[in-house]
């Protein structure tokens, strides 16, 4: 089973207790420790900054398989990680080692001192800091949660800024209605930068719209014609993988990097990887158990990617179950309905150790309300277990990116 490098380990634990576990959103705390590290965020190479609700992953995905087949080299920042923290550094095309990633942790933690910081900050520091004093010719950066407020906000003049699809999620954080949500994410457009948007909610179309106004930030929203970039059938499966395809070729067509070709766009998008996006398990520890049955994994866990997911259930055909956790503050209900139809059993499953996951009585009862055959389980074992022997041809993990990092270290397939 992978697991994570006790010494990465050890590095990050040095970060906890520098400040409350409560998340309170600002930028004070990381300019502060970007100051005594000599201010790396003003030495990256060309920025690609990309906030959104869904869809961010699987974008900057695209946005780097079309970068190298270019023939440039691609730092990527990407969170949360599945099975090792080195996933969220990816340098000049390749995760960090671990006696690189170390060293940088350790810098960072002296550098800071007692001041406070929140973990993720901290790590977006150090993240920073081997961006900054590694060579490459594009940096791809994802937004960890909202944008205004986000870490990776320190940036004040990306290349360009890229906004997937906007939905309802982190309410506790972001606000409850779309609108403020939005206005979050609008928050990474930086004065006179350009900004590229996918296809919006018309009330989240007009803020983003209205941002980009506000800070004379040139706006381009993806279009139908977009897609007729990228081929029919792009590297991860479904419709809305297409679309994230298309708004990563859109933006790199506006970046207007002169090795970006469209036949580059072309290529990176039918060879783009990016782990527990309907990704099919492969042989293992985990799926030999399974018998006859494809075991599939999805970290989509909100109501708009379930829908997106569900899509994708419904072109395969044949029948699916589903083992699912998620997290306890997450639209239970929500997710589950958008299965409707192709799905035939839910077994539910506490979460990934160390996360606050709904109870499985809790998400069966949710389940229940509009899918068949809801069984809750008191581990996942027992909850896969069943689900194989139901005889369901197809098994789908989903629900949580914690559950798939587990399962991804159970069956011995960490993202590379």
């Amino acid at each position: 089973m992978i697991r994570q490098s006790p010494a990465v380990s050890a590095a990050l634990k040095s970060f906890e207790g520098l400040y409350p576990e409560q998340i309170e959103l600002s930028l004070g705390r990381i300019d502060a420790a970007l100051e005594r590290l000599g201010r790396p965020q003003d030495r990256l190479p060309a920025t690609i900054h990309v906030a959104g609700t869904n869809g961010k992953g699987s974008t900057c995905a695209y946005l780097r398989a079309m970068a190298e087949v270019a023939g440039l080299k691609v730092h990527v920042f990407t969170s949360p990680h599945l099975v090792r923290f080195n996933e969220r550094i990816r340098l000049a095309g390749d995760l960090v080692e671990d006696r690189q990633l170390v060293r940088w942790l350790k810098r960072t933690r002296d550098a800071i001192g007692d001041q406070p910081i929140t973990p993720f900050e901290a790590t977006t520091a150090a993240a920073l800091l081997a961006f900054s004093e590694v060579p490459a010719d594009i940096l791809i950066l994802e937004v960890g949660l909202g944008g205004r407020f986000d870490a990776t906000n320190v940036i004040t003049q990306p290349a360009i800024s890229v906004i997937t699809p906007v939905d309802y999620d982190h309410k506790q954080f972001l606000g409850t209605r779309l609108e403020q949500i939005a206005a979050e994410k609008a928050g990474i457009i930086k004065r006179g930068c350009p900004v590229v948007s996918a296809f919006q909610a018309a009330s989240v179309a007009k803020v983003i719209s209205e941002t980009a106004a506000a800070q004379s930030a040139p706006l381009t929203v993806m279009g139908r014609d977009d897609l007729d970039g990228v081929p029919e059938i792009v590297a991860l499966p479904g419709a809305h993988q297409r679309s994230n395809a298309g708004l990563a070729g859109l933006a790199l067509r506006t970046l207007g990097h002169p090795a970006i070709s469209r036949q580059s766009i072309w290529e990176g998008a039918k060879t783009a990887t990016w782990p527990a996006r309907m990704q099919q398990l492969a042989p293992g520890p985990l799926t030999k158990g399974t018998g006859a049955a494809n075991v599939w994994l999805d970290g989509g866990h909100n109501p708009h990617a379930a829908h997106a997911v569900a899509d994708v259930l419904r072109q395969m055909g044949g029948g699916t179950a589903l083992v699912t956790a998620m997290m306890a503050s997450k639209d239970h209900g929500g997710f589950f309905k958008a299965f409707q139809g192709p799905v035939d059993a839910v077994y539910t499953v506490p979460n990934a150790p160390g996360h606050d996951g709904a109870s499985p009585e809790d998400l069966a009862r949710a389940a229940a309300l509009f899918l068949p055959n809801v069984h809750a389980h008191t581990s996942f074992e027992a909850g896969l277990k069943a689900a194989a022997a139901s005889g369901i041809p197809r098994i789908l993990i989903c629900g949580s990116l914690y559950l798939a990092g587990e399962v991804l270290a159970l069956n011995d397939q960490g993202p590379v």
